[in-house]
């Protein structure tokens, strides 16, 4: 099961929403739903180099992506989706670049 992390207000993760609906082996996880879910995602965030990247840009970093083997990902193309070409609406980042 890949689970992703992210937030229904953010179109990069509504996006990766969309291509997984009802498919098996994937798991949403809305971090804005559950303060559970958001600090797990939070725990994820603050210990995975694979977040290095956002951090720096000042990024969330969802969509999050954690396969079964417990590798983290931010790139929809690692488990077989595809990123949002554009946002849509404007991105969630400071800087309009994305989530």
């Amino acid at each position: 099961m890949i689970k992703i992390y992210g937030m229904s207000s953010c179109p990069d993760c509504t996006h990766v929403w969309e291509q997984v609906k009802g498919k098996e082996g994937y798991e949403v996880i809305d971090i804005g739903l559950h303060v559970r879910d958001l600090k797990a995602f939070l725990k994820l965030r603050d210990h995975s180099p694979a977040f290095t990247t956002a951090k720096a840009r000042g990024a969330a970093g969802i969509p999050c992506f954690v396969l079964e083997g417990g590798t983290v990902t931010l790139s929809p193309e690692d488990v077989g989706l595809h990123s949002l070409s554009s946002p849509a609406g404007g991105a969630c980042s400071l800087d309009g670049s994305g989530c």
